[in-house]
């Protein structure tokens, strides 16, 4: 397999980020791009904000003026990328996640906090490569079971539904 290099910041202070958690985003970034059979060496930067910080990019890229769990803003377009000229690495782009968010959804679901970020990686990969779940239908459903197929290579099988009864919601 090709050289995968995962640049992490943590640009928040309100979540303590657990030991192992940085190696998590990379064997989940490594994952999906062995099970995409993606065939060069890759660059991607994930940023660990809060809920404040991404509601302001939500806002500003998105025109969404909420916070959310995490953002994928891609570099590359219809399997193009720019390249690392140094290392001639493809850049896939920056994955923005929200540890706030992310400590809620892993309450509310009732799984690990490593669970939730490890999901929310491999989801985000998958859109730094071109999927897109907004239209629903079966792009939705192949983007859930490549997420899932990841979390269980991974060792964090989901153990629960993200389906919400209508009081949850």
């Amino acid at each position: 397999m090709e050289k995968i290099r995962v640049i992490i910041d943590n640009t928040q202070k309100e979540v303590k980020i657990p030991t192992g958690l940085r190696m998590l985003i990379r064997r989940c970034c490594n994952a999906v791009l062995r099970l995409e059979q993606f065939p060069h060496p890759a660059e991607i930067s994930v940023t660990f904000v809060n809920n404040e910080q991404i509601r302001e990019l939500n806002r500003q890229y998105r025109d969404k003026d909420s916070s959310t769990d995490v953002l994928s803003f891609p570099m590359g377009e219809n399997g193009e990328y720019d390249e690392n000229h140094d290392t001639g690495a493809k850049i896939l782009g920056d994955i923005v996640l929200s540890m706030e968010k992310a400590v809620e959804q892993a309450d509310r679901y009732g799984h690990s906090l490593e669970r939730e970020v490890g999901y929310l990686c491999a989801h985000s990969m998958l859109h730094l490569l071109g999927y897109d779940h907004e239209q629903g239908g079966m792009d939705r459903v192949r983007m859930r079971e490549k997420e899932e197929q990841v979390m269980t290579q991974l060792g964090l099988p989901s153990t629960s539904s993200y389906v919400l009864d209508e009081d949850e919601e």
